[in-house]
C-alpha cells in the first residue's frame, strides 16, 4: 500500500498548521496500539541484544551496525510464529506502530555503545585505568536523554515542517508498511534467512571458542569424578588446556613454519611481527557484506601499503625500532599495536581527518539546511493541531539546560574539565546538532566521527596539558549529537505511518536505558579484566595493552583515533617539550597523508562516488587489525560476486537469498558469531578462572 505523503509543491507552499492537519486527517493512526508493554519489553530485549553485537563488532572495526530493519524483522517474524502458536488462545499478532515503536527502542539501544569504543576508550587509556562503571553507565544515559530533549524541538522543523526524507529512516518505514500489506511472506523469508545465518556462525564460532570446549571437557571431567567445578579445574589443568578447538587463526601455521625455518617475512621481519595473522572471523565477514566492495577494497589497500611497505621500510631506516631485542640478530620484537603507537598511527589518523572534514565541508547545502531555519522568517501558522500528542516544547525548555548542567557537573567532577569549558560546549551541542542533523535528514549519513574532531581541537588547544579536556567535551558533544540525528532518523517511520510522537521518545529512553545496561555490563568482562593498578604504576600504556592486547582480538581502531588525535592536539598546543611526539619522518608521512586524503577525497566528491577509492576507508584500513581488514574484505567479495552473477535474474532464488537478503543475511551472520564469541570471554572470565 503506497504510504500518503504531500508533494513537493504543498511541502513547499503549505504552512506548517496546514501540513500538520493534513497528517492528522490522511496518516494518523491514534487508536492503533502502539507503546504497548510487548513491544517495549521486546524491543528492551533485542535492543539490549543488539547492542552487545555492536559493541563487539566496535571493538574490532570502529563503527557500529544501524540495528533498526534487523530488529523489525526479527519482531515481524517472532510475533508471526507467537500469533500461529497461540491464537486459539487469543493471542494478537504486533501491530505495524507497536513494531515500529520496537525497533526505535531496539535502534536506540544499539547506538548506545558508540562513546564506550571511542572517546571512553582512550579516556581510559590516558588516564591508564577503567572508569567506574556507575560513571561510564551514568555519563552515557544523562548525554544520551539530553540528546531526546535537543531532537524534539528540530522534529517539529525538520519532520512535520519540510518533510526531509531522512533515507535509512524512510527505508524502515517502507520496509514496514510492506511487511504488513502485501508481502508478509517476503518478510518471513528474510526472517528466516536471518535465523538460519545466525545459527550457522553462531555454530562455527562456538566450536572456536576454547573456553566453551575447555568447559565442556572440565564438566565431563567433574561428573566422572565427582569433585567440585575448581578441584576439577586445579587438579586436571593440563588436560583441559590442551582440549581441542577449532584453530582461529594461522599462529599454529606460522610456528610450524617457523620450525622449519619457512617463516614468511618482509625485510627480515616475520609476518606475525607485524599483525598479519589471518583468521576466520565470521562477524567481520557479515560486517563487511554490509559495508559493500569499494570500502572493503580501499581498507585491503590502506592494511597492505601500511604493514607491506611503509612498516619495513621504516624499520629498515631505523624510523620504527622493536620492542626489544635487535632486528640484525634475529630477536627484534615488533608487534601491530606497537607498530602503530610509535609511528604508522599518525599517517592513519591524517587521512581519516582529512576525509571526514573535507567531507562535512564540501556540502554546504547542509550548513545552509542547518540555519536557514534561524533566521528565515516563519510562514504564518496559528493554531498547533498536534499539541496533543507531540512532546512539549516546554520540556526541552526546561530539561536542557537542567540535564546538561548534570552532564557539565559529571565532566568537571569525574574527569576534570573545567567548568568554563564544560558549559562552553553545550551552546556548541546545539550548532552541531543542527549541522548533523541536517546531514542525516539530507544523506542518512551523521558525521559524528568528523564532529567529534572540532571540540577536541577547539578544547584541547584551550586546555592542551589536560588530555580529558578535549576528550571528554567531545564525548558530551558527540553523544548528544549522535543520540538527537538517530532519534530523528527513528522517527521518521513513525511520522510515515502515523504514530504518536510522545510514544517514539518514551520509547527511545526505553532504549537508551536497555543499551546502556547491556553494554556496561559487557564492557569490563569483555575488555579490563586484565588489568592490573601495579602493573599500571610501572607500564604507562598498560590499560591500552589490557584492552587492545598485541595479537588479541580487539583492536579499538576508533579509540585510537581519539586518543591519537588528542596526542596530536597536546603535541602542537602544549609547548615546546610535546613536540617530541612527532618525529621528522612522522610529519613528513603525515603530509603526504593530507594531501592524498584531500585529492582522493575531492575526487570521490566530484565523481559522485564513481572514484573507485574512500580515503576515510584507507586510512582506517592501517588502524584495524589486519585479520579483520582481510574478513571484511572476504565477506564484501563474496556479496559482490554473489550481485554480479543474480542481480539480473530476479525471479531467481539466488536473486531473493543472496540480492534481495543480503542485509538480513549479513545481520544473522554478525549476532550469531558475535553473541557466541562473547559467550566464550565471559565463560572464560567467570567459569574458567581458578581463585
Amino acid at each position: 500500500m503506497a504510504i500518503p505523503q504531500l508533494t513537493d509543491e504543498q511541502v513547499r507552499t503549505w504552512t506548517r498548521e496546514q501540513k500538520d492537519r493534513w497528517w492528522l486527517e490522511n496518516v494518523y493512526r491514534g487508536t492503533m496500539p502502539q507503546l504497548t508493554l510487548r513491544s517495549a519489553l521486546t524491543g528492551f530485549v533485542l535492543g539490549g541484544a543488539l547492542s552487545a553485537t555492536n559493541l563487539y563488532v566496535g571493538a574490532k572495526t570502529g563503527w557500529t551496525l544501524g540495528v533498526g530493519l534487523t530488529s523489525v524483522i526479527l519482531a515481524f517474524a517472532m510475533f508471526k510464529i507467537h500469533h500461529a502458536l497461540f491464537a486459539r488462545f487469543g493471542a494478537k499478532d504486533m501491530t505495524i506502530l507497536e513494531n515500529n515503536a520496537m525497533q526505535s527502542i531496539a535502534t536506540a539501544a544499539g547506538y548506545m555503545t558508540g562513546p564506550l569504543i571511542s572517546g571512553m576508550a582512550a579516556f581510559m587509556w590516558i588516564e591508564n585505568k577503567p572508569m567506574p562503571w556507575w560513571q561510564m553507565f551514568w555519563f552515557n544515559v544523562v548525554l544520551s536523554i539530553l540528546g531526546v530533549l535537543v531532537a524534539f524541538p528540530m522534529k517539529r522543523r525538520f519532520i512535520n515542517d519540510e518533510q526531509q526524507p531522512f533515507p535509512e529512516g524512510r527505508a524502515c518505514g517502507v520496509v514496514l508498511d510492506t511487511l504488513y500489506t502485501s508481502a508478509a511472506a517476503v518478510g518471513l523469508f528474510k526472517a528466516k534467512a536471518l535465523g538460519v545465518a545466525a545459527v550457522l556462525a553462531a555454530s562455527l564460532q562456538f566450536l572456536m571458542g576454547e573456553a566453551y570446549l575447555k568447559a565442556l571437557h572440565a564438566l565431563v571431567l567433574m561428573a566422572k569424578s565427582g569433585q567440585s567445578w575448581t578441584d576439577t579445574l586445579k587438579a586436571n589443568a593440563d588436560a583441559i588446556k590442551s582440549t581441542w578447538h577449532l584453530p582461529h587463526d594461522v599462529s599454529g601455521l606460522y610456528a610450524w613454519l617457523a620450525s622449519k625455518n619457512m617463516e614468511p617475512k618482509i625485510g627480515h621481519v616475520p609476518f606475525k611481527q607485524l599483525g598479519f595473522t589471518p583468521a576466520l572471523d565470521l562477524a567481520m565477514f557479515g560486517a563487511g557484506g554490509l559495508m559493500g566492495i569499494k570500502a572493503a577494497i580501499s581498507m585491503l589497500i590502506g592494511m597492505f601499503v601500511n604493514f607491506f611497505i611503509v612498516v619495513p621500510w621504516m624499520i629498515h631506516l631505523g624510523e620504527i625500532k622493536p620492542r626489544s631485542g635487535v632486528l640484525e640478530a634475529g630477536t627484534a620484537v615488533f608487534g601491530r599495536t606497537h607498530i602503530l603507537n610509535t609511528w604508522a598511527l599518525w599517517w592513519g589518523i591524517a587521512m581519516m581527518v582529512t576525509a571526514a572534514m573535507v567531507s562535512l565541508f564540501a556540502r554546504p547545502e547542509v550548513f545552509v539546511e542547518a540555519f536557514k531555519g534561524l533566521f528565515a522568517g516563519k510562514k504564518k501558522s496559528g493554531a498547533d493541531p498536534v499539541a496533543h500528542i507531540e512532546v512539549p516544547l516546554w520540556i526541552s525548555w526546561i530539561g536542557i539546560p537542567v540535564v546538561g548542567a548534570v552532564g557539565v557537573w559529571m565532566a568537571h567532577d569525574w574527569f576534570g574539565v573545567s567548568w568554563i569549558f564544560g558549559a562552553l560546549a553545550i551552546p556548541m551541542i546545539i550548532v552541531l546538532t543542527l549541522i548533523a542533523a541536517s546531514s542525516t535528514a539530507l544523506t542518512g549519513i551523521t558525521p559524528t566521527g568528523s564532529l567529534s574532531k572540532i571540540p577536541q581541537f577547539l578544547f584541547g588547544a584551550a586546555d592542551p596539558k589536560h588530555p580529558p579536556t578535549n576528550l571528554m567535551t567531545a564525548v558530551l558533544c558527540v553523544e548528544v549529537v549522535s543520540n538527537a540525528s538517530n532519534l530523528l532518523m527513528d522517527i521518521k517511520p513513525g511520522y510515515m505511518l502515523g504514530g504518536k510522537p510522545r510514544h517514539q521518545a518514551v520509547g527511545h529512553v526505553i532504549g537508551i536505558i536497555s543499551g546502556a545496561i547491556a553494554s556496561t555490563l559487557l564492557f569490563f568482562p569483555l575488555f579490563t579484566r586484565g588489568f592490573d593498578p601495579e602493573k599500571a604504576k610501572l607500564d604507562p600504556q598498560h590499560m591500552q595493552n589490557v584492552m587492545a592486547p598485541e595479537g588479541g582480538q580487539f583492536g579499538f581502531p576508533s579509540a585510537l583515533q581519539w586518543k591519537g588525535v588528542s596526542d596530536l592536539v597536546t603535541s602542537i598546543f602544549g609547548g615546546p617539550s610535546a613536540g617530541t611526539l612527532l618525529t621528522q619522518s612522522i610529519v613528513v608521512s603525515m603530509l603526504i597523508a593530507v594531501a592524498v586524503g584531500l585529492v582522493f577525497e575531492l575526487l570521490r566528491i566530484f565523481t559522485r562516488s564513481k572514484f573507485p577509492l574512500s580515503p576515510l576507508a584507507i586510512g582506517l584500513g592501517v588502524v584495524v587489525p589486519p585479520e579483520s581488514t582481510l574478513a571484511m574484505f572476504a565477506g564484501a567479495m563474496f556479496f559482490w560476486l554473489m550481485h554480479r552473477v543474480y542481480s539480473k535474474k530476479k525471479e531467481s532464488t539466488g536473486h531473493l537469498l543472496w540480492v534481495a537478503t543480503q542485509e538480513p543475511i549479513c545481520a544473522g551472520i554478525i549476532a550469531g558469531a558475535a553473541l557466541v564469541g562473547i559467550g566464550d570471554v565471559v565463560v572464560k572470565v567467570f567459569a574458567m578462572s581458578v581463585p
